[in-house]
């Protein structure tokens, strides 16, 4: 049995466990009540909530969740990050999630809310579809006569 003690009196005792190391248990009666909103949670509640939104955006939680090697300390950055797509929307979250996978290879909430505030999801979404051709938007070609070209070799 594990006591604890607090001023000299007993306040809990607990089964000790035996697994591996760094194994946790917590009652939820004895968290504080703004955590046991959590207790209730899993990592699929989260990834069932992000795949609604996007296949990108449950690729992101999921990858928060395989950062961490206790699940519930990735519970509040993945609510974090979904809430997002009640500030932003449902799409822009998706587009913004799929910009930061492509350049980030574990994004955190971070990261995604500074691509919502700068714009960039709905930029890179614009001149994708805007232009024909990407790379040669901001080409300078220049003929030989710029140059100089056979004029200058007399």
């Amino acid at each position: 049995m594990l006591e604890i003690y607090y001023q000299g009196t007993r306040i809990c005792s607990h089964k000790r466990l035996y697994g591996r190391r760094g194994q946790y248990d917590t009652f939820p009666d004895h968290m504080p009540l703004n955590h046991q909103l959590y207790s209730q949670w899993n990592a699929e509640r989260f990834l069932k909530w992000a795949a609604g939104i996007g296949s990108a955006t449950k690729e992101v939680i999921q990858k928060l969740f395989d950062t961490y090697r206790v699940e519930e300390q990735a519970y509040k950055g993945c609510l974090s990050l979904l809430k997002l797509a009640d500030r932003y929307s449902a799409e822009r979250l998706e587009n913004a999630c799929q910009i930061a996978l492509t350049h980030i290879p574990s994004p955190r909430y971070k990261n995604i809310r500074l691509i919502l505030e700068a714009g960039q999801d709905k930029k890179e979404s614009s001149t994708t579809k805007n232009t024909p051709d990407a790379s040669s938007q901001h080409a300078f070609l220049r003929g030989a006569s710029y140059y100089g070209g056979n004029e200058d070799e007399k």
